[in-house]
Parts: C-alpha cells; sequence; structure tokens
C-alpha cells in the first residue's frame, strides 16, 4: 500500500521527534531543567537563622504560640511523665510492663548514666565517690530509706534531679526513666535476698560469706591506708574548705537561707526540734553524729534525705564542726 506525501512527512516528523525524546535520555546537561508547571519549585520562604522584615524583631524562625504542645509531646499522664499521682503523691508502683527485655534496657540505662556514681551494684561505691573528687556521696539503693520509696519517688530523681544530682530528662526518655527504676529495684532485690531463698538454690552460702569478710576486710585495709591532705590538723579554714568540697552548700546555706535541709548560721549551741517531737542541743556530739549518721535524728520540717559522710576521717569531720561553729560566732 501507498503512503501519500500527504501522510508520510507528518508521520516521519512524529517518530524522529520520538527517537530524539528517547535519546536524551541519562544524558548530563549543565541547562537548568524546563518547568512548564511550576506548582511550588519557586517560592517565597526563609531558611533558618534568615532576616525576615516583615517581624519587628526581624526573625524568620518564630517560636509556637503559647500554650501550643508539637504532635506526640502532650504529657497529659501525670502518673507516666512526673511519676506522681493527681494529689502530688508518688506513684506507688511502675506503670510500665516489666518483661526481661525491659528490664535489660534499664540495665543498659544504667550502666551508661548511673554506674559512676552509685555503682554497678546500687551501693554508693560508683568511681567518682571513691576518688578524690569532692562530690557529694551517693546513697546506696540498699538503705532501708531507699528500699521503701514509692518507684515514682526514684522515678523523679531521674526526671527532676535531686540535691546536686542533675536531671536526666533530657538524656533519658520516659519509659527509659522508668527502665532504671525497674532495675535499680532488680538490684535491690540481687543484694538482699534473704537466707531461707538462697537455700533453694544451688548456691555456696558459706562461699559468699567468706566473699563478703573478706570484701570488708579490703575496704578496711584501703582506708587505713588513705592519708588524707592536711592529716591530723583541725581547723576552721580546713572544715570550710571541706564543705565546698563535699557540696554541703547544695543543701545547707550559710546565711540562714531555708534550704533541703537547716541552714548553719546559729545552729551550734541551738535547740533542734526532732521530727518525733523532741528537743535537743546542736553541740559537737550532735553534729559529729549529723555527719556520721545523718537519719538516725531527723531534723523537724525536713525531708531524711542527707547520705552518710562516714567516709570522712575524724580529722575532717572535727574540722567541720569547728567551721559551723564558727557560723554560730559569726551569727
Amino acid at each position: 500500500m501507498n503512503v501519500s506525501n500527504t501522510y508520510r512527512y507528518p508521520l516521519l516528523s512524529v517518530l524522529i521527534l520520538a527517537f530524539a525524546m528517547v535519546s536524551c535520555r541519562g544524558q548530563l546537561s549543565d541547562k537548568p531543567p524546563i518547568h512548564p508547571q511550576q506548582n511550588m519549585y519557586f517560592q517565597d520562604r526563609y531558611n533558618a537563622q534568615q532576616e525576615n522584615l516583615f517581624f519587628e524583631d526581624r526573625r524568620a524562625m518564630r517560636t509556637p504560640v503559647e500554650g501550643t504542645v508539637a504532635r506526640g509531646n502532650l504529657r497529659d499522664n501525670l502518673e507516666l511523665h512526673e511519676g506522681t499521682y493527681a494529689d502530688g503523691e508518688f506513684l506507688d508502683e511502675n506503670p510500665m510492663e516489666i518483661t526481661e527485655e525491659f528490664l535489660y534496657r534499664g540495665k543498659d540505662r544504667y550502666d551508661i548514666y548511673c554506674t559512676m556514681c552509685h555503682g554497678g551494684v546500687g551501693d554508693g561505691q560508683g568511681i567518682i565517690m571513691t576518688g578524690e573528687y569532692g562530690y557529694v556521696p551517693a546513697p546506696s539503693f540498699h538503705e532501708e530509706r531507699i528500699r521503701e520509696m514509692p518507684d515514682g519517688e526514684i522515678y523523679s530523681a531521674i526526671h527532676n534531679g535531686v540535691r546536686t544530682m542533675p536531671s536526666y530528662r533530657n538524656q533519658l526518655p520516659v519509659e527509659d526513666r522508668w527502665a532504671v527504676v525497674a532495675y535499680v529495684r532488680a538490684l535491690q532485690q540481687s543484694q538482699n535476698v534473704p537466707e531461707d531463698i538462697l537455700r533453694e538454690y544451688d548456691i555456696d552460702i558459706a562461699a559468699l560469706d567468706q566473699a563478703y569478710i573478706q570484701e570488708q576486710e579490703a575496704i578496711a585495709e584501703l582506708e587505713e591506708q588513705r592519708v588524707p591532705d592536711d592529716e591530723g590538723e583541725v581547723s576552721v579554714e580546713r572544715g570550710e574548705q571541706l564543705f565546698t568540697q563535699q557540696g554541703c552548700q547544695a543543701c545547707h546555706s550559710t546565711d540562714g537561707t531555708e534550704m533541703i535541709g537547716p541552714s548553719m548560721a546559729g545552729l551550734f549551741e541551738s535547740d533542734v526540734e526532732l521530727d518525733d517531737g523532741s528537743t535537743v542541743t546542736a553541740d559537737e556530739d550532735y553534729l559529729y553524729e549529723s555527719i556520721v549518721n545523718p537519719q538516725d535524728q531527723i531534723t523537724a520540717g525536713f525531708d531524711p534525705v542527707m547520705p552518710a559522710f562516714g567516709h570522712l576521717s575524724d580529722d575532717e569531720i572535727h574540722s567541720l564542726i569547728e567551721y559551723i561553729k564558727s557560723l554560730a560566732d559569726n551569727d
């Protein structure tokens, strides 16, 4: 069949055009692409930190409208996000499902963020607690006071911080904080297993007892070998230095201001009301016991949160007492 010239040339043109378009695929070009339909390729917008003359402060980046909450960041569950009930009391139990995976997640986070102060087994003997770093001693999780804490109070310490311990809310999301709480509870159980339960398993209790005795003897030997700076010196100046090094000022003011603990100003030889209703005189014996065994006599109106400072030598403790006495003299 013969194709007339009327159709031959248009058909040939279409074939050439199609061949040309196909042959261009995959080739590089330094020319800008052609956008017949612009859509939103070109629009007025601002980059981060760019100036915008429309606003009075000339900042293109705007703060969210007050009261707005980003999607997924609504914290309307107090028990989960704050560790408290609506009345402000601490949550009794961990609200998360306690699984093996959850506990191992808590162990992983604990090893990263907590062991340097609280120790691998939660005894407060972390690496920076045993050195000469001047940190306030971390409490042992195996103290009866902490074992009896509600789970929400431990969570709150992680979420909000407590005394010289900073908040870890920026390092640990909500679920991880509760995972650490669960792991702390596991540590407490592992270190306080009753002997009658141990006997149900194939455990050499005599060997454990012997290992514990050897450990205590090693600790005592290290303490005997410890030679503190200015050994034997008892002075106000040394006490003032220790007051700062041990972080006492984080809880106790020296000017009468009430903080987490009672102020040291005017404390010596004053009458102190205890939480059991009795009254004692803040003499040297009282101050010594308050430093070494702070949980024995709790001042009325204050929470029993002070850790024991029995790691200090007698000279250091008496220097602290001399400094506290000097604050009474200056009052």
